[in-house]
Parts: C-alpha cells; structure tokens; sequence
C-alpha cells in the first residue's frame, strides 16, 4: 500500500485565515474561528515573561561593574551580521572586556570564517576558538536518524538546528562557569524568544530530557552536573541583547554599519550553515513544511496586520507580494527529488535559484545556497545521516 506523503496535508487539515500555519503544524492549533494559537496571542503570556527577564539581565549586564575577572562577558561569536554587530557595540561603545568565543561548528560555511578574520583584526576583544566535532556529529545523527515525535510540540520541525545550537552553548556555559566569567552574551534575534531558553539550569534540564541520560553523560560526562548542582550565584547569567532591544532591532541597517566600518563581506541572505538543506529535508520529511514556515507565517501575519507597513520579518525577509504558500510546495518538490537522487542537477539548480531569488535574495546568494542544497545527499552521506525517503 502506498504511504501519504508526508508534505502533503490532509484533507482534514485546516489553515489558520491569519497566516495561513496549518493545523498539522507542531504545536499549532486552530480555534473555531480559523484563527491559530500564535495569530490569537494565546502565548503572549510566556512572551512577556520571556521579554521581562532577558530585558531585566540586560539592564543588569549593562550597569555592571567591570568583573573581577579578566572578562566581564562570554561573548558567542558566530561571524554571522547580528553577533559581529553587537560585539563590536560591546567592546567600543559599552566598553566591556570581551571573551569573543567561537564554537568551530562544523558545519558552517566559508563565508563565517572569514567574518570571523575581519573582526579579530578590527575589534579588541579575546578570541577563543572551541570544538568538539565527533560529539555534535554523534549528537545530529541522533537527532536525524531517530523517529520525529508525534503529534509535535511547538518547534519541533527546527528540532535538529535548536539541538545544536544548544550544545554549543552548552560548551560555552561550562567555559564561562569554570572560568567565572559572570555573563553569557547570546545574539539570538528578537523572532527566536520562544526559541531560547534564558536560565542556564533549565537549559541543562532541556538537554537531558531531549537526549536522554546515556547519551547526555557520552556527549558531556558529568560535567552538567555541576550545573544542575551548584549555587545561583555560581552560575553565568545569559544575556539576549537583541532581545532586549526588540524594538531597534533592524538587519538591514545593521549590515550597512558594519559594511561602512568593513566588518561584514557575505549577504545576510547567505545561511552560514551547511546543514541548512538538511534542516529543510528533516522539516519537510516530518513536517510538511520549510525551516522556516514559522518565520514565513510570522511575515503574512505582519502584512495582514498591517498593509501599509513595510516590516520585514526580523533576521528573515519576505517580499510582501511573495505567494509562501506556492515557494513553500515548490521547495518542497525540490528538496524531496535531491532527497531520493531524481530529477537533473542544472534544472534543480536553476530551480532552486529562482525561488531563492523570489524570496529576495541576490543571484549570488540564490546560487550559493542552491548548490549547498545540491550537495544535500554527499553531507549527509558524510555525517552518517539516513535520507529515508
């Protein structure tokens, strides 16, 4: 008997009439009024929690006294636009002393690394460069190979990307605790609050629910122990800058200061990741959907909101005349063929490029990340990673 595809949706589904998430989506429910739980602020709650405490740790960090140690913050530095924005802010306007720490994920493209050249000869901060490549790649294997879990909580079609990221952070935690480096500087932007977790011992816990005690203690020993353990006023704080600061949070101009101070050569188009084909595949293998059909749904709710206002959606931006719901299909086709080994190389190219360029992105960055999702099956062939399709 043949199976459904999963990207797909049912004749039972419904979509919200706000920003078109379908109710199959993780984490997403339609009232009687077609309304999703996100268009009807049903989370607002949580929101203003969340906004409330990493505003209050902000306003602390920033009034701080210099530390005792050598540093007054971890500072996560990726070499993407938004955390070589706000570093160069930390050092030369707040005037902290900076610990610049760069987990070598290995998974990140060229385009990062040479960010990353560019701020050490431009900014005084100490750079630090960490890694640990067999355990994060034993770590997405899992996360790849494993089930998706049914029905989905919310965020469960990023669950390889917020995996990840949480373990480097992980690694920087433990820096900044053996260290007593008091602050923690993450530059997540203002759409991720619901993303991130802010108190360092909830983190550890998020971990060891996600993977387990097995593998938790293979990936870190009992080093999070200490963590869960210790005294509060042991810990590092972490700190959401852009979060903080929701309301100036503005990519566009953040790209022209560091181009004027030549601090930033890639497009912010250009996903620095080189998962980023695979994130797509596990999301519409389990999910039906892109990545970033949350941050898609974000855009249509902000333009039906408000018409006359030409917003873009926090680090991701939409045209406001884009069909989502036709770029999103089309993805899907695509990325299911490279997925199963059919289709030409030069048509997925040429059609990949196009619907790139239709979500405003230059031709060069259309064709960068093409080809990224051209290499998908090779990527994962490498990590070890099942395309079951």
């Amino acid at each position: 008997m043949q199976q459904p595809d999963p990207h797909q949706a049912s004749e039972s589904t419904t979509a919200c009439r706000i920003c078109a998430l379908r109710s199959d989506h993780p984490g997403i429910t339609i009232d009687d009024q077609q309304i999703c739980n996100l268009c009807s602020l049903s989370q607002v709650e949580e929101l203003l929690d969340n906004y409330r405490y990493t505003s209050e740790v902000f306003a602390e960090f920033q009034a701080a006294a210099p530390a005792a140690g050598d540093y007054d913050c971890l500072f996560m530095y990726s070499g993407g636009k938004d955390s070589t924005y706000m570093l160069d802010l930390f050092v030369n306007e707040y005037g902290k002393q900076v610990l610049a720490y760069t987990f070598d994920v290995p998974f990140e493209s060229v385009h990062a690394a040479q960010n990353i050249a560019l701020a050490r000869e431009k900014i005084d901060a100490t750079f630090v460069v960490d890694a640990d490549d067999d355990n994060i790649k034993l770590m997405m294997r899992e996360v790849f190979n494993r089930p998706a879990p049914k029905p989905g909580r919310y965020l469960d079609e990023k669950l390889p990307c917020v995996s990840c990221r949480t373990f480097f952070v992980l690694k920087a935690i433990l820096w900044a605790y053996r260290e007593k480096i008091p602050y923690i500087a993450l530059c997540a932007d203002p759409q991720q609050i619901l993303t991130m977790e802010s108190n360092v011992r909830e983190v550890v816990r998020g971990f060891y629910k996600t993977f387990g005690e097995q593998l938790t203690g293979t990936l870190f020993g009992e080093q999070l122990e200490d963590l869960l353990f210790d005294e509060d006023e042991n810990l590092p704080k972490i700190v959401f800058p852009f979060i903080a600061m929701r309301h100036d949070y503005d990519p566009d101009r953040i790209v022209e200061v560091l181009r004027a101070k030549g601090l930033y050569e890639s497009s912010p188009l250009e996903t620095h990741c080189t998962l980023f084909p695979l994130l797509n595949y596990y999301s519409y293998k389990n999910w039906g959907c892109m990545f970033y059909k949350l941050n898609a749904s974000s855009h249509v709710r902000s333009v039906k909101r408000n018409a006359d206002y030409d917003r873009n959606t926090f680090s991701i931006k939409f045209p406001r005349s884009l069909d989502l719901g036709e770029v999103d299909a089309r993805l899907g086709e695509v990325v299911m063929a490279i997925a199963k080994g059919e289709g030409q190389r030069a048509d997925h190219e040429a059609e990949l490029v196009a619907l790139f360029q239709r979500m405003d992105a230059s031709e060069d960055a259309a064709r960068f990340v093409a080809r990224s999702f051209l290499d998908m099956r090779s990527v994962a062939s490498e990590l070890g990673i099942r395309l079951d399709t």
